[in-house]
C-alpha cells in the first residue's frame, strides 16, 4: 500500500493584512540577503550580472575616494522612507552622523544626500519609475540610473527640483561623468568595462 506524499508547507512568508511593514524586515527569519520593502511587498533580488557587480563596486569605490570627509558611502543598504517602504539602492552617499551603531540595519532617507541603482534585467520598471518617484518624495537630492548599453555604461543623472519635488535631468553620461553636485565628481565609466572579453 502506497502513502500519498504530504503536501508541502509553503516556506514563503505570507504577508499580513496591509502588507508588510519596514520593521518586518528586521523580524523576518531566512529572508534571502538584499530583500527589499516596496509598497508593503517583498522584493527579492535575481543573481545579479558582471555588468552589475562592477558598475556598484566602480560607484562605491570611486565615490569614496570624493566624497567630503562628513559623508558615507555605503553599497546595498536599506533606507527607511516610510512604513511601507524600505528599498536597497546599490550605492548611497550619506550623512556620517547616521553612521552610529555596527549593528544598525538602515539608514533614514532624510540623511541620504544620493541614491544610484544599477538596472537590471529584473529592475528596469523599478528603477526608472517606481524608486525614483519614492526617492523624490523622500526628499533625496540626486538620483543616478546607471544603464548597460551595448557594452559600455551610461550614467542617467537626476536632481530634485524643489519648487516641483520632482527630479530633473542634469545629463546622461558615457565614457566620462563630469558634475559639480552633489559634489565636484569626475569620472572615467570606461573603468566599468569588463577587462577582456564580454559581460556575460
Amino acid at each position: 500500500m502506497s502513502v500519498a506524499p504530504k503536501a508541502s508547507t509553503p516556506t514563503w512568508p505570507i504577508p499580513p493584512e496591509g502588507g508588510w511593514t519596514a520593521d518586518d524586515l528586521d523580524r523576518l527569519p531566512n529572508l534571502p540577503p538584499h530583500t527589499e520593502l516596496i509598497d508593503g511587498s517583498l522584493v527579492f533580488v535575481s543573481p545579479q550580472t558582471l555588468f552589475h557587480s562592477r558598475a556598484v563596486s566602480f560607484f562605491e569605490w570611486q565615490l569614496q575616494s570624493l566624497a567630503p570627509v562628513d559623508y558615507e558611502v555605503v553599497r546595498e543598504f536599506t533606507i527607511d522612507i516610510d512604513r511601507q517602504n524600505r528599498p536597497e539602492p546599490d550605492v548611497i552617499v550619506v550623512r556620517g552622523d547616521v553612521v552610529e551603531d555596527p549593528e544598525q540595519t538602515r539608514y533614514p532617507a532624510e540623511a541620504v544626500l544620493l541614491a544610484i541603482e544599477v538596472v537590471s534585467a529584473d529592475s528596469v520598471s523599478r528603477d526608472r519609475e517606481t524608486k525614483p518617484l519614492k526617492y523624490a518624495r523622500a526628499g533625496i537630492p540626486h538620483y543616478w540610473r546607471v544603464e548597460h548599453e551595448k557594452g559600455i555604461a551610461a550614467v542617467h543623472a537626476f536632481e530634485l527640483e524643489p519648487t516641483t519635488g520632482a527630479y530633473t535631468s542634469v545629463g546622461i553620461f558615457r565614457e566620462r561623468m563630469k558634475v559639480s553636485a552633489p559634489f565636484p565628481v569626475d569620472l572615467d565609466l570606461t573603468g566599468i568595462r569588463p577587462r577582456r572579453g564580454g559581460d556575460r
